[in-house]
């Protein structure tokens, strides 16, 4: 496959803007800046910053073991996924295929760009349908999303039916990997190089405890990565994001805490909600949330939001009937929860 055949005509054709800031990769403290019309006054955010953040790139490289030519960043995964639906969606022409119940941006990324989405539903159980999938390909299908660990269910989705469908569907298969950290199972970064059409999305909101930054990632080939890095703006990192996560980055430590800690309330939070007399089911979880199936969710929704707690109704969604998502909280956010289950009626 020559993903290069999948890209929209216009942006393989397309002379990307060049910052001023491109021109000198290199940069020194030494060099008076009089490029880019720029406030003189240092206040340590008065220049633009790396518009390729090559220092962030150079890190997770050497953390993720994949070549910085592989890597994009974007302003929360959102941007990278929007990238992605320019770089190879021709509007009003195309279809996307996703697979309920899944991450909602899929669709609002999809109608805000004018391309149809085709939609295969999940199998009970909440796993892929490789069949119903292949079957729904047309020739204009240009994009699989594929979410694992999947929202709202929390599971992995089946290994060897992704593969599958990454040898078999001529598009790109993006697979969204933001609760990856969380899960027994391996990322597919370790496959990236053996399949051109893969993308992989990650991001710091999660694991990292920064979704306040708004930083996604992307990993690629070098060829799809460098027709993103021509359609994304110029300088979409701001130097305060790229400053805060290399200061976190060098202490791995501490995210491996945090998951630690996290998927250790998670087993205990598991424990106690099985013992909530109107919670009917608990789903296996790969995730830093729990999809709970009580008696009337919307009732106790609103009964948690009335005390103060607020969980995710995702009674709308396929196969979700009367679920609660619930994140994984601190031990007395945990606590908290719990009590206040009990005391409902």
């Amino acid at each position: 496959m020559n993903v290069l055949d999948l890209v929209r005509d216009n942006v393989r054709a397309l002379k990307p803007y060049a910052s001023a800031r491109d021109d000198f990769k290199k940069r020194s403290k030494n060099y008076i800046y009089l490029d880019a019309n720029e406030n003189p006054f240092n206040n340590g955010v008065n220049r633009y910053p790396d518009p390729q953040q090559l220092d962030l790139k150079s890190m997770l490289s050497i953390q993720k073991e994949v070549s910085v030519a592989q890597i994009l960043l974007g302003n929360g995964s959102d941007e990278v996924l929007d990238l992605i639906f320019r770089a190879f969606c021709n509007p009003n022409k195309d279809n996307v295929i996703i697979l309920p119940p899944t991450y909602g941006m899929y669709e609002v990324l999809a109608n805000i760009n004018d391309v149809e989405v085709k939609k295969v539903n999940l199998l009970p159980g909440f796993d892929l349908d490789v069949d119903k999938i292949l079957k729904a390909i047309s020739a204009c299908s240009k994009i699989l999303f594929i979410c694992s660990p999947n929202n709202p269910s929390g599971n992995n989705l089946n290994e060897t039916a992704i593969e599958n469908l990454l040898l078999k569907f001529n598009g790109i298969v993006v697979i969204d990997e933001a609760y990856i950290e969380f899960s027994q199972h391996k990322s597919w970064l370790n496959r990236l190089n053996d399949f051109p059409n893969l993308i992989i999305t990650q991001t710091f909101s999660k694991a990292y405890a920064m979704a306040g930054l708004r930083l996604g990632t992307c990993y690629a080939s070098r060829e799809i990565i460098t027709i993103l890095n021509k359609i994304k703006p110029p300088y979409n990192i701001n130097s305060l994001t790229q400053e805060t996560v290399l200061k976190y980055l060098s202490k791995p430590s501490l995210v491996k805490q945090h998951v630690t800690k996290i998927l250790s309330e998670k087993d205990r939070l598991l424990t106690m909600l099985n013992k909530v007399p109107f919670v009917k089911k608990l789903y296996p979880s790969d995730a830093n949330f729990i999809l709970v199936q009580v008696d009337d969710a919307q009732k106790r929704h609103q009964q948690l939001a009335d005390k103060g707690i607020i969980t995710r109704n995702r009674s709308c969604h396929y196969l979700c009937d009367n679920c609660l998502r619930i994140t994984v909280g601190s031990p007395e956010d945990n606590n908290e929860l719990i009590q206040t289950l009990n005391s409902i009626k």
